[in-house]
């Protein structure tokens, strides 16, 4: 179902003093890791050639569809029409794809995202086109709040990739039980939010990206 038409909806200002503090943490942030995004693009050039950079549509607010930035994690020669998921063990990963999907590092160009005003720092997580119609039954509210880079959800289901089940379609699996766990989460807390709180789940993020990769992890 083809979200640039469904979705569109009035969405909540996301506030003068929100978007400063994005803007804030997103330009510090890119100053402080200018030299390792550069690192990760002349590897990235290096281990498998152009482009360094994966640019996907995503769900953005109000369902307004905008254009996502990451590290690319796969090989070149992977269809973009393939799975829309990245499960563990992936085949499709390069290796240093695998490293980045562990450290996260491959989210970074998504600080773009947040300088651009199309993200956050802190909101649920943009959904790829593939998961549009999953916002229905009340999920639709997720809608109303611009979508980030990190979040509760986000930091909870910080290994994702390990979830899936081989007894399982992957696709089903997501839209049946993680997308739906992950909303639930999500709705708890961006309708009481504040930005102290939102602070605090940047602190949490951060320390969860710390913590030791799941058993069986390797590059």
């Amino acid at each position: 179902m083809n979200a640039s038409h469904r979705y569109f909806s009035p969405c909540p200002s996301h506030g003068f003093a929100r978007r400063s503090v994005d803007l804030a943490v997103a330009t510090v942030a890119c100053a402080v890791l200018a030299p390792l995004m550069l690192l990760i693009a002349v590897a990235l050039m290096l281990e498998s050639g152009w482009p360094f950079l994966f640019v996907q549509t995503r769900v953005g607010a109000g369902g307004r569809p905008f254009r996502m930035y990451k590290f690319r994690k796969f090989a070149v020669r992977c269809s973009p029409n393939g799975l829309p998921l990245t499960v563990a063990r992936d085949s499709r990963m390069t290796t240093l794809g695998r490293l980045l999907a562990t450290t996260k590092l491959d989210e970074l160009p998504q600080l773009w995202n947040v300088l651009k005003g199309d993200m956050a720092v802190v909101g649920p997580r943009p959904e790829s086109l593939a998961f549009a119609d999953c916002f229905f039954g009340g999920f639709e509210t997720l809608l109303q709040y611009k979508p980030g880079l990190l979040g509760p959800a986000q930091a909870i289901f910080r290994h994702e990739a390990y979830l899936y089940p081989q007894t399982m379609d992957p696709v089903l699996f997501y839209r049946e039980i993680l997308f739906p766990a992950k909303a639930r989460i999500d709705l708890s807390y961006y309708p009481k939010r504040t930005i102290a709180s939102d602070v605090v789940w940047m602190i949490r993020c951060f320390l969860a990206i710390l913590r030791a990769a799941p058993a069986g992890e390797n590059f």
